[in-house]
């Protein structure tokens, strides 16, 4: 029957009868009422087709909109990069949290979430249990923002261009990212992707400076698919002669991130909660929480914008 239900759930979630968000609470049904017969088959379908779904994405963005987004966003990430770095570390000081654990969150918590984590896991020398519990308490609270964010938002009533970037600065996973701010509108869709598609760069020199401080011989994760991204809003902006096929590149796209969150969402389990704990959950909720006020103060009031 469990097995049924998921493919059931998958087709739903394909065929864009769902929106993001509605596809990641039937998810998480799922995942919290059944055993998972795919888990780890889902795990890798589930970052493979988000990297599809974004480049997908891109076919529908202006490249003049992207490499302004990104030219601005690119020093707010570093700086909330840095911040969310070493106030992850004091919380996990402060809370006795494992040093590997902590620093894995603190780094999904300031990059992107899972992909974050996968890529210094290694390089941290970290072990599976570790890995789990951290995946697990990122997880749990990308799952809370893709609801809660859109809803806070027209609460605030921020404009798109500020909740894109809020969101691009306060959620930790790309698929998260995308998910509310397409919830939100085209315009904080556009900001929202592009402004976390440059915080995710930042995956690449935080990987150098653990393998150096580590002395690690693991191998460094390039992230491709923003090229790939980047090259798929040149093709949009300056390729016309395509232009009946960027739309639909565009609505595939966003059928693969509503697939995405679907199968991340049949990820959480009972047991990932119990893996996750007090003291690992108790720093994710807390550095988070910090980092979502204060950006939204900080855009709120004018000193973040683009």
């Amino acid at each position: 029957m469990s097995k049924n239900l998921f493919f059931a759930g998958l087709i739903v979630a394909a065929s864009g009868a769902l929106s993001p968000p509605l596809a990641l609470v039937a998810g998480l049904v799922y995942g919290l009422s059944f055993v998972h017969p795919y888990h780890v088959d889902a795990h890798k379908l589930s970052r493979l087709l988000l990297q599809v779904s974004v480049v997908g994405l891109g076919f529908g963005m202006d490249l003049h909109q992207v490499v302004r987004a990104g030219r601005s966003g690119f020093v707010y990430t570093a700086a909330s990069i840095t911040f969310a770095l070493l106030l992850g570390w004091g919380l996990g000081r402060v809370l006795a949290v494992k040093k590997r654990v902590s620093f894995l969150i603190s780094a999904g918590t300031a990059i992107c979430g899972g992909s974050a984590i996968a890529a210094v896991a290694p390089l941290a020398d970290a072990s599976e249990e570790e890995i789990a519990v951290s995946l697990g308490t990122v997880f749990v609270l990308n799952s809370a923002a893709l609801i809660l964010f859109p809803v806070i938002g027209a609460a605030l009533h921020l404009t798109q261009t500020q909740f894109g970037l809020w969101a691009a600065l306060a959620i930790h996973d790309t698929s998260s990212v995308v998910g509310a701010s397409a919830k939100y509108g085209a315009g904080a869709l556009a900001v929202g992707t592009t402004v976390k598609l440059a915080r995710a760069l930042w995956i690449v020199p935080l990987s150098v400076g653990t393998s150096m401080v580590r002395k690690s011989r693991a191998r460094i994760q390039w992230p491709w698919f923003i090229l790939l991204f980047c090259l798929a809003a040149v093709a949009n902006t300056y390729l016309p002669v395509f232009q009946m096929a960027y739309p639909e590149l565009k609505r595939l796209g966003m059928i693969g991130l509503t697939v995405t969150l679907y199968l991340i969402g049949t990820g959480l389990s009972m047991k990932t909660l119990r893996t996750v704990g007090a003291r690992p959950l108790v720093q994710g909720v807390a550095l988070w929480v910090v980092v979502a006020t204060g950006s939204l103060a900080l855009i709120r009031a004018g000193w973040i914008g683009l």
